[in-house]
Formats: C-alpha cells, sequence, structure tokens
C-alpha cells in the first residue's frame, strides 16, 4: 500500500494547518487521487491492522439500506456508535451511561434502539431510496445492460435529507466504469480522515466493486479514490509517522463465494481474506 502512505507523505509536506467541526485541528490538503489496481491483491492496508470485520458488515449494512446501527451494534461492530450516543449525551433520557453500556442498551432493547441507534436517512438510505430510486437495483441493471453508459453512478450526497444525517457523508459519490469486461469503480470523497478513515474505505469500496463485477459477470479492474479535503487530524500524528516508517507488506487476497449471483445475498460469511501479514494495530480517538 505504497499509495496510501504516499498520500501521508503529501499531506504533512504540503497540508496546511486547518481547523475542523471537530475542534480537533487538522493538516489538510485539497485534492489528492490514489488508484489501485484489483487483481494486483486486496488493498487492505498492511502498514498497521485493519480490522475487516467492521469494513463487511458496514458494506452489508448499506447495501440492505438499513440506517439503525444496531445491526452493527449485534454483530459488535463499533464504529457508527460515536454519533448516536453523542445525541443521545444531549437528551434528558441520558443517565451517565458509558458508551459501551450505550452499545449494550441498544443490543438489548429494541425500543431503544429504535428511538436512539437511528442515524437519519444516511448512506444506505441514500443508495436504496434516493427521493424514490433504488440507486443500487438501478445500477446493476444498467452495468448488465447498458456497461458504456456514462451514467452509472451512485450519490449518497442528497441536498435535500443532508440536515436529518448524523453525519452527512463523506464517501458521497461513485462512478463505475466498464472496458475490456473489466468493472473499476471511482470514489469522490469530500472528506477523508486519513488515519482512521481512508483505510476503511479504500477495502470497503474495493470489495464493493468486486462483489457488484461478480453478480454482473465482469472481470476486476481499478479502484480509484479521488478525495477532497484529505486531513490528518493533529491528534492522529504519532501514529502516521509510526507507519510512515514502517514497510509495507504483500497484499493479501480475498476470496468471495463464487455462487452469489445477486448482491443482495451475500453474507459475512461468504468472504475470507487470504495471506494477510500485516504491521501491530495502531489505536487512534476518532474525532466527533
Amino acid at each position: 500500500m505504497k499509495q496510501y502512505l504516499e498520500l501521508c507523505k503529501t499531506v504533512l509536506e504540503k497540508g496546511i494547518k486547518k481547523e475542523d467541526r471537530t475542534g480537533t485541528g487538522t493538516i489538510s490538503y485539497f485534492g489528492y487521487q490514489m488508484r489501485f489496481d484489483l487483481n494486483e491483491g486486496f488493498p487492505l492496508l498492511t502498514t498497521k491492522r485493519v480490522h475487516l470485520k467492521s469494513i463487511i458488515h458496514e458494506l452489508l449494512w448499506f447495501i440492505k439500506g438499513d440506517t439503525n446501527i444496531k445491526y452493527l451494534v449485534d454483530n459488535d461492530v463499533r464504529i457508527w456508535n460515536d454519533w448516536p450516543f453523542a445525541i443521545y449525551k444531549k437528551s434528558e433520557e441520558y443517565q451517565n451511561e458509558t458508551i459501551e453500556e450505550f452499545a449494550e442498551k441498544i443490543k438489548n432493547d429494541r425500543n431503544f434502539a429504535l428511538k436512539w441507534g437511528n442515524l437519519g436517512p444516511v448512506y444506505g438510505k441514500q443508495w436504496r431510496n434516493f427521493n424514490g430510486v433504488d440507486q443500487l437495483e438501478d445500477l446493476i441493471q444498467q452495468i448488465k445492460t447498458n456497461p458504456s453508459s456514462r451514467r452509472l453512478i451512485i450519490s449518497a450526497w442528497n441536498p435535500a435529507e443532508v440536515e436529518g444525517m448524523a453525519l452527512p457523508p463523506c464517501h458521497c459519490f461513485m462512478q463505475f466504469y466498464v472496458n475490456e469486461n473489466r468493472l473499476s469503480c471511482q470514489l469522490y470523497q469530500r472528506s477523508a480522515d486519513i488515519f482512521l478513515g481512508v483505510p476503511f474505505n479504500i477495502a470497503s469500496y474495493a470489495l464493493f466493486t468486486m462483489m457488484i463485477a461478480q453478480v454482473c459477470d465482469l472481470e476486476l479492474g481499478d479502484f480509484v479514490h479521488t478525495i477532497g479535503d484529505a486531513h490528518i487530524y493533529l491528534n492522529h500524528l504519532d501514529q502516521i509517522h509510526l507507519q510512515m516508517r514502517r514497510s509495507p507488506r504483500a497484499l493479501p487476497k480475498m476470496k468471495m463465494n463464487a455462487n452469489i449471483t445477486s448482491i443482495y445475498d451475500f453474507t459475512f460469511e461468504d468472504f475470507e481474506l487470504v495471506d494477510y501479514n500485516p504491521h501491530k494495530g495502531i489505536k487512534g480517538k476518532v474525532a466527533v
């Protein structure tokens, strides 16, 4: 994953200090692009261990059109807990619970989950019901019937519903491209947390591309990651520098159940990561 380390280097050398919504502060660089040939291996970061279970479950959650964290919490995925917890803490019902206790309530109390686990019309809602349009279904049908189209697009950015989202979409627009029976995807990400978010985003959209290619009977092309505001939070600088001192290792391979022919039929058990040998994990606090 030399591409990721080059991104880090560029932001550190050319970026500017910039305040942000969270009050944490960042080093920010505007306009960056990475390209990954999906035939060369699965682009999962090797300079630190990345939690693939969270990536797969989150992607399946998007595909379902779900916007409540209960599915994620039930599968021990915590990556979205901070945002609904922050909303809950401001309510009169808050009783000084920790975020772990909040997650347990989401898991064990359905009514509590319905009230406090919903994130608003975030990614899954827009993918599957953008003002009444199932963009995912339309995309797959278009790839199958009109692969040369320049309109193979899914948008998560819906101005009419942004205000109702716990977090407006960071990875907000994707376009697919078919050439010589190979499927490629370009993601536009308006805001990219380089230490915590970007490793997840690369792997998630690479996997999504692989899944769509399989159900559309196509070979693999490239994943192109285009970033608007690429930033390193100031409280992640040590973690980034540590990774930059590490040498990237060989990419793993992702095996998928070849019998799956519908994007909606994939389950967690249909994925197997092979030969993943990363450096040790590195912790960092999410900026909310």
